[in-house]
């Protein structure tokens, strides 16, 4: 049974694993250094918080749901604890990309995240139709990295990634650079970004005269067969006149040599802001 020291686990995203490995068989050692997370894991979920060291005692795996900003700081605080072996589990590639975990190559480094819940699904209870996160009710896809280590311990890491964010569809195995194209570079330099651009058109639009809730309801409703036509999740095609709308608006919306936000020094000032 491996057992999983879990730093930051009442906080924001601690919590939801603390919650989630609470209905497995690891042995899961709880660190928290806020008062209030350490009341809310008390009171939501009935557990108790041990000292680092204590957490530390012969612990397998550590799990650092902290914020990117503080994983380097915190695995630099506790590098010195870690026995040769330990798997050292990150929940995004930033800090992991930008170098900021401890040069030991006998630690393993581990790093997953959760894809979230796809658009197109086929969830029907309520609690999952409103779980946009994942990781509770929702299912939804992950990636895994093994940054390094032997490759016996992916099928560890990837057990654990799974249970803590479960229900998992399927897990993806991909590098650490390939991560780190997902995101920041896919989901938030480009999608987040274009999402926000969107907003910010249904915004213009209402400004214009178009009653609020008519230009929300059409842009959603719009976005999900769209979506649905251009990621082939239908057989389907645009017509004439919205390809011609495609082909004006994209020069008058993107600059000519907008994927330079996924070459490797665009991706590395991106992280370093982050991190």
């Amino acid at each position: 049974m491996t057992s999983i020291a879990l730093f930051g686990a009442g906080g924001k995203m601690g919590y939801r694993l603390s919650h989630n490995l609470k209905a497995t068989t690891f042995d899961v050692r709880h660190v928290e250094v806020s008062e209030l997370g350490r009341e809310r894991l008390k009171s939501g979920l009935g557990l108790d918080c041990l000292d680092v060291d204590a957490a530390l005692d012969g612990a397998g795996m550590v799990v650092l749901a902290v914020p990117d900003t503080a994983i380097g700081k915190v695995a630099a605080s506790i590098e010195t604890k870690l026995k040769a072996g330990t798997i050292v589990v990150v929940l995004d590639a930033a800090a992991p990309f930008a170098g900021h975990l401890p040069k030991r190559d006998d630690l393993t480094y581990f790093v997953t995240h959760p894809c979230h819940p796809p658009i197109f699904n086929d969830e029907s209870e309520p609690a999952a139709r409103h779980d946009h996160f994942g990781g509770l009710h929702a299912k939804q896809h992950i990636v895994n990295a093994l940054m390094q280590g032997p490759e016996a311990h992916y099928a560890i890491g990837e057990e654990v990634a799974r249970a803590i964010w479960a229900p998992v569809m399927r897990s993806h195995r991909v590098t650490v650079e390939q991560m780190a194209l997902l995101e920041p570079g896919l989901s938030e330099t480009v999608a987040a970004t274009l999402l926000d651009v969107m907003r910010e058109a249904m915004d213009e639009v209402v400004a214009r005269g178009v009653p609020h809730e008519a230009a929300r309801d059409f842009l959603l409703g719009h976005i999900n067969v769209l979506g649905a036509v251009i990621f082939k999740e239908v057989d389907g095609v645009f017509s004439d006149a919205c390809n011609k709308a495609i082909t004006f608006g994209k020069p008058a919306l993107m600059q000519p040599d907008w994927k330079r936000v996924f070459e490797p020094a665009e991706l590395a000032a991106s992280i370093q802001r982050i991190t």
